[in-house]
């Protein structure tokens, strides 16, 4: 018997879990910000997560550095409460090689997780744990809600706006909404993927002092009391001794370079990558996972046998999730581009200014590029897919090209649009106009009442004390 090669399921009612103001696909980076931003503006909030906590990559990925200064508006109350929780440190500047670099401390995963629910929970959101998005509800070219399932099985959710920062774009494509992959020409270029890990048991004195000495860490920050070290140590390079640890071993490690970063004393390990993924093939993304886990064995190795401090650490934990750089990006109704994003281009609807650095992960490979620039602006268009409405787009799959998603993929610049998605949808649906035509003057103003600079201009000093375009 042949088996088909596909099934043609039967017509049924899929009975309504909820009706609401706005929805917010995604409880990732992005996802949270947008839902706390509408409730607060007293609308009514649905936010929708696979997985069971908030916080996705900076959480469960274990990535927790926002790769960039959080400068006003809720992104920065978020820290300063973690903050307050001993969740996070001060910032830093990093030496890298356009000067320096100014970047938040990274977050305890664990208290991020906790401080992030319980401000959606005091905002009014309805969390939705556990329960994937399968697909919009539409009418026409109008989103009405989206499609659920969960272990009661599928329901679908009715909502005025939909927020989609599922960071890949899920809701967006599904509504047909145009996108390209990656650098989108025929190639499809992609920054690899990869999968963050932890060491304990790291003599962090030790291991700072080395640091201090050698030329094989040219990016990095290093805190001048041992207090500091327990947020504040950041190592970037060990080129040189990963290529001799592999030539003597012949264990194969897939990075030039590798990442070291503490957050309250524990140290987190960026070293994985695996290149050419596709990370919708479940069967691709499962082998990714699997050349993870070879990968994080080596360069535990080489941690311990050629890194000072070292010694006696073993893996502590490994992110249960793999850390996805980039997919789809809408194509809105404006693209943001690399010149816009280096040179500082300004635009009269900008919804956040942006520091995050230059952070490219080449596709093919070669080594990491990690770099301070000037300010950049982010327009309220590149949060709207064309083709669509009642959809907004936030996080790394904003209408961006590739060049630029090398500073719009980063977490500052995921939880300004967020941000701004969520006011957006909440003025809209207070006007009762549509998010497409919504008073971008008026989203604004509101984002300046919580302190968000929006031009480059007005934070020109928050950036680096040295890099320049």
């Amino acid at each position: 018997m042949t088996t088909p090669s596909f099934i043609t399921e039967p017509a049924r009612e899929i009975p309504l879990l909820l009706d609401t103001d706005v929805i917010v696909v995604g409880g990732g980076t992005t996802g949270p910000l947008a839902a706390i931003s509408a409730a607060r503006q007293g609308r009514r909030v649905v936010l929708i997560e696979r997985f069971g906590s908030l916080g996705g990559n900076m959480t469960l990925g274990l990535n927790t550095k926002p790769s960039g200064a959080l400068i006003g508006g809720l992104p920065l109350e978020i820290w300063n409460l973690a903050r307050t929780m001993g969740g996070a440190g001060d910032d830093y500047m990093a030496v890298v090689k356009t000067g320096s670099v100014k970047i938040a401390s990274p977050c305890d995963p664990e208290i991020m997780k906790m401080l992030l629910t319980r401000l959606c929970a005091d905002s009014g959101v309805q969390i939705l744990f556990e329960t994937t998005v399968s697909g919009p509800v539409m009418d026409g070219d109008v989103v009405k809600g989206v499609f659920v399932e969960s272990k009661r099985g599928r329901q679908y959710i009715a909502g005025q706006v939909v927020i989609d920062c599922s960071a890949d774009a899920d809701i967006a494509a599904r509504a047909n909404a145009p996108f390209v992959m990656g650098s989108g020409d025929a190639e499809q270029a992609m920054q690899p993927v990869s999968m963050y890990f932890t060491m304990d048991r790291v003599d962090l004195v030790r291991l700072a002092q080395w640091a201090r000495t050698t030329d094989d860490v040219p990016a990095r920050a290093i805190p001048d009391t041992d207090e500091g070290l327990a947020y504040g140590l950041w190592l970037t390079g060990f080129n040189k001794s990963l290529r001799q640890f592999q030539a003597d071993t012949g264990v194969k490690l897939q990075r030039d370079n590798i990442t070291l970063k503490t957050a309250d004393g524990r140290m987190y390990v960026n070293a994985t990558r695996v290149v050419g993924v596709d990370v919708f093939s479940p069967v691709e993304f499962t082998n990714a996972v699997l050349e993870c886990y070879r990968q994080i064995e080596g360069v535990a190795r080489y941690l311990r046998e050629r890194v000072p401090g070292f010694e006696q650490a073993r893996i502590e934990q490994v992110a249960p999730v793999l850390g996805v750089r980039e997919t789809r990006h809408i194509v809105g109704e404006y693209t943001l581009t690399g010149a816009d994003s280096l040179d500082g281009t300004h635009f009269e609807d900008s919804i956040a200014a942006d520091v995050s650095a230059v952070d490219i992960h080449d596709p093919k490979g070669a080594d990491v590029d990690f770099q301070g620039r000037r300010p950049y602006e982010i327009p309220y268009r590149s949060l709207l897919p064309l083709g669509v409405e009642q959809l907004l787009v936030a996080g790394r799959c904003i209408s961006a090209d590739h060049a630029a998603h090398a500073r719009s993929r980063n977490m500052p610049a995921c939880m300004a649009t967020g941000q701004a998605a969520g006011i957006a949808a909440a003025v809209a649906v207070e006007t009762g106009t549509t998010v497409r035509r919504v008073s971008v003057a008026e989203v604004q103003r509101r984002l300046r009442a919580l302190g968000m600079p929006l031009y480059g201009e007005e934070v020109q000093g928050a950036v680096s004390e040295t890099a320049e375009a």
